[in-house]
């Protein structure tokens, strides 16, 4: 007797969201620590203010935070200057092909970007696109008039066009080292001479 295998149906692939922005944190900081050693820029990424509210104590040298919450929302995740220049800026990832959606982006965040924008500060966000592994740089002008236009009752939308991305944004180039080079795209497009 032969026993052949069973052919079942495939099974659904259940999509875990919780570390969505983490490899695309890490490469940032991995290029921000080039840019440190070869006196480039000074840029870090912002802790996120939490208050501790009961830790534990198992052993004298492993205490453990049980319980904490943040003290306020973060704005942005990266910070610092460049060529005399403060930047700020927040790195957001997609798994769709069509759109990054602006329920990405949260309105203090969008408040604190203005503010750096009003005050001559160079903001925006890198934006990976999952699917075609490519990362762009979105100037905040554009992302501000998308989000404006969002609350257009004719015009609006929800989210901002991958054709715009690949259309008027700047594509960040991805390479060894530095991992993502923006700051070239930032001194070749956004900086004033």
């Amino acid at each position: 007797m032969i026993n052949y295998p069973i052919k079942r149906a495939p099974q659904q692939k259940q999509t875990n969201y919780a570390n969505l922005g983490m490899t695309l944190e890490s490469d940032i900081e991995s290029t921000n620590l080039f840019y440190l050693n070869q006196k480039i820029a000074v840029i870090h990424k912002k802790p996120t203010p939490v208050q501790v509210v009961n830790v534990s104590y198992p052993a004298r040298n492993k205490a453990k935070i049980t319980e904490a919450y943040y003290k306020t929302p973060s704005t942005t995740d990266f910070n610092g200057v460049f060529e005399g220049k403060y930047i700020d800026f927040d790195a957001k990832e997609t798994n769709s092909k069509t759109s990054m959606p602006l329920k990405n982006i949260h309105p203090h965040q969008m408040e604190h970007l203005e503010n750096v924008s009003l005050q001559g500060g160079i903001a925006f966000l890198i934006v990976h696109f999952k699917q075609y592994n490519e990362y762009y740089l979105l100037p905040f002008h554009i992302l501000e008039m998308y989000w404006k236009q969002q609350y257009d009752k004719e015009k609006g939308r929800k989210s901002i066009p991958y054709n715009v991305f690949k259309e008027q944004t700047y594509l960040i180039p991805f390479g060894y080292q530095p991992r993502l080079d923006y700051l070239s795209v930032v001194k070749k497009y956004l900086i004033k001479s």
